[in-house]
């Protein structure tokens, strides 16, 4: 199945950092994702991890001399900055960042920086100190003049003891920012909102209704959005995953709570995309202590309706500035048809179909197998794809709707 990542040839720099062990898993990832990936370390990075580790992972030689005589014939600094689509520096040392700021070219990294017209991106990690140092600020600055990405490093505890800024980024955090160099910027200005996960309606305080949403197709519409440049607005349910960065993620529980903060939202929002399994109905009353089995009644379960969150957006349309407005529905069986009576009766601008009887597709796995149905009668089923590939080809559709107004 193929990744954003697929046939993608990445340089990676790796300096002089304790971080540095860590990013060895990054190459792994990088691999998964399909991405060619070739090391170069200069001499700090060595002192932490052996070249062999990351010839081992990436499968390829580990670059680490400008004047190796292996592949002298080629050049190595101009091979490696041709054969690049992304120039990742991770960790980024206070010394390796100074460097490449100050134009320097006297070991390989930073001749190939120079050289490449690929994108830049730095990952910088170091003591917090020396990460808050005016020098290091004013280095980073300069490098973001230049046209170089720099991702901010968390902040936690560091091997020295010391706490702050400066801890090498999570990879989540870094692949999105690398998906986002590779990714088409047809959202960039556009606003977006987008619902995912379930909702939990509580009958005590230990139980609630709920459904199996995961969250995990709504987390992945959320972060493409943001990758392809949307300013996006994501309501989550409660879910384990993590909030894409560079996401304004609001956190709920129940239908209600879900209904409320999409709706006072939605005005001025370009997209909607209501990808949460909100919950239809919720319990007539919610007990104050816990329902005991010895004193419970066993009977029915009185239950009052949800508000419906795209019926009440449908019927807003046209009356102020609304959204196109994008739903999703998982069916178990006739699913198409359902899909098209959804569309109508919302007055929605697009369906997200998917059969939730697949063991592939649905709630839970990491992917999908979805049929998009739109205003205009048309159909297009896309064949089995990762969910993050999925929310993409969704958004191919959003983007065409979106020139279409």
């Amino acid at each position: 199945m193929s990744s954003p990542l697929a046939a993608k040839r990445i340089v990676l720099g790796v300096t002089g950092s304790i971080a540095a062990y860590k990013v060895a898993d990054w190459v792994r990832s990088l691999k998964r994702d399909g991405a060619t990936v070739t090391v170069i370390m200069s001499k700090g990075g060595a002192r932490f991890v052996t070249p062999l580790t990351f010839a081992a992972l990436s499968g390829n030689h580990v670059h680490d001399d400008m004047f190796s005589m292996s592949m002298a014939e080629q050049i190595p600094h101009i091979e490696l900055a041709k054969q690049c689509d992304l120039l990742l520096v991770a960790p980024a040392s206070a010394d390796a960042i100074a460097r490449l700021a100050q134009g320097l070219a006297d070991d390989l990294l930073s001749t190939v920086a120079l050289a490449t017209e690929a994108p830049i991106m730095l990952c910088p990690a170091m003591n917090s100190k020396m990460f808050m140092h005016p020098a290091t600020q004013t280095n980073l600055a300069r490098l973001a003049e230049f046209g170089y990405r720099i991702i901010k490093p968390d902040v936690g505890a560091m091997a020295c003891g010391d706490d702050g800024p400066g801890r090498l980024p999570e990879w989540h955090v870094a692949r999105h920012a690398i998906l986002s160099i590779f990714a088409r910027q047809d959202l960039t200005g556009r606003s977006v909102l987008v619902t995912a996960g379930p909702t939990w309606e509580p009958l005590d305080p230990v139980r609630f209704l709920s459904n199996r949403s995961s969250g995990k197709m709504g987390y992945a519409v959320a972060a493409a959005a943001s990758q392809r440049g949307a300013s996006v607005t994501l309501i989550s349910g409660p879910t384990t995953l993590h909030a894409p960065p560079g996401v304004n993620t609001i956190q709920i529980t129940t239908a209600q709570e879900m209904y409320d903060e999409t709706i006072s939202r939605a005005e001025g929002i370009d997209v909607v995309v209501k990808a949460a399994a909100v919950s239809d109905f919720r319990p007539d009353t919610q007990a104050d202590q816990k329902l005991k089995k010895a004193t419970a009644k066993a009977g029915t379960l009185t239950l009052h309706a949800n508000p419906d969150i795209l019926q009440t957006l449908g019927q807003r349309k046209g009356k102020c500035h609304y959204p196109l407005l994008v739903g999703f529905a998982a069916e178990s069986e006739d699913h198409l048809n359902e899909g098209r009576r959804k569309l109508r009766e919302k007055n929605l601008d697009l369906m997200v179909v998917n059969d939730i009887t697949g063991v592939d597709c649905g709630f839970g796995v990491d992917t999908n197998r979805v049929t998009l149905l739109d205003y205009n009668d048309a159909t297009e089923e896309l064949p089995l794809l990762s969910k993050e590939e999925t929310a993409h080809r969704i958004w191919d559709r959003v983007a065409r709707l979106l020139d279409s107004q």
